[in-house]
């Protein structure tokens, strides 16, 4: 028998509710026994430790609710004591219903802690909605990016909106403002990303041929005589996908203070853009439990919006 700090471990028994069902077997235990390698995990999972409802299960096997798992004796992190996060104003909740919800995610705030964030939305969320049982991030969007996001209050739609992401039946479209005139009123960019960490261990995306295959198509919007906005709908979900594509074409973000121009980004701010202007604007997608077309769009926030006018006002200026 395993034994933390003087506890003793026994075999545990537990019983799948609505909430875990629809997960995999691997990706249950790795959750509940935080700290634990991952190659012990998959070890009692080989060795048939792992049982469910008394039968071995291979490590792809989807748990189901009622499923009796018995877990042996392995080393169960200790819980941690951080301060919880604070309740906050609540978040603008553009749909709900028993399986998800969609939020339409202020700038500058972190979908979730870590990295320096003591807590992000899904910890607020958590705070706030105390009754939900489950509330996981479906998709994620950058700190300074506002707009559409999805979180689901059940595994199974947890499951099937990730599968759906992977197929790329889910329909995701940002709205972003470039320095210089792009002339193409649709383009197809397909270029790899490889992700890695800077020295001082701030992850980074560039392109690489070793990267992974990232897609995105690139539609005009409207042109000014210094800048573009854009549409970008992404068919692949790669970090920082947007940002690096376009700051490889030559066009980086207004405001983008890693991929960016530095320079620009100043001047910017000093005429009232004060951050990276990235918005999820558009979600299209079925819902993941019964099929339903859902539609989803999210206007500009006004500091984004005020600068758009601000170089309409400049444009009828200089004629």
């Amino acid at each position: 028998m395993t034994t933390i700090e003087g506890k003793a471990i026994a075999v545990r028994h537990e019983r799948i509710d609505e909430a875990a069902a629809g997960q995999r077997i691997d990706n249950y235990l790795l959750r509940i026994a935080k700290g634990v390698p991952k190659s012990h995990v998959y070890r009692i999972l080989r060795s048939g430790e792992v049982r469910v409802n008394g039968r071995r299960v291979q490590q792809t096997y989807r748990l189901q609710e009622g499923d009796e798992v018995r877990i042996p004796p392995i080393r169960i992190a200790e819980p941690t004591h951080a301060a919880p996060a604070p309740a906050g104003k609540p978040l603008p909740v553009v749909y709900e219903d028993e399986a998800l919800l969609v939020i339409d995610k202020p700038s500058g705030k972190a979908v979730h802690g870590g990295s320096g964030v003591s807590y992000g939305v899904i910890e607020q969320l958590r705070v706030q909605r105390p009754e939900l049982r489950m509330l996981e991030l479906a998709h994620r969007l950058d700190r300074e990016t506002s707009g559409l996001l999805i979180v689901a209050k059940k595994r199974s739609a947890l499951t099937a909106l990730h599968d759906m992401m992977r197929e790329g039946s889910v329909e995701k479209r940002y709205l972003t403002l470039v320095p210089g005139r792009w002339s193409n009123p649709l383009q197809h960019v397909k270029v790899p990303l490889h992700k890695y960490l800077t020295a001082e261990g701030e992850r980074r995306v560039r392109v690489a041929d070793e990267g992974k295959a990232a897609h995105s198509i690139v539609r005009l919007v409207r042109r000014w005589r210094d800048y573009s906005l854009l549409e970008v709908e992404l068919k692949t979900g790669r970090t920082h996908q947007i940002r690096v594509h376009l700051a490889h074409l030559g066009f980086a973000l207004c405001g983008d203070d890693k991929y960016g121009d530095f320079a620009l980004n100043k001047r910017l701010e000093v005429e009232g853009l004060r951050r990276m202007f990235l918005h999820a604007a558009k979600l299209r997608f079925a819902h993941p439990l019964t099929g339903a077309p859902l539609a989803f769009d999210s206007p500009l926030p006004a500091d984004l919006q005020t600068f758009l006018d601000r170089l309409d006002a400049a444009e009828k200026k200089h004629g």
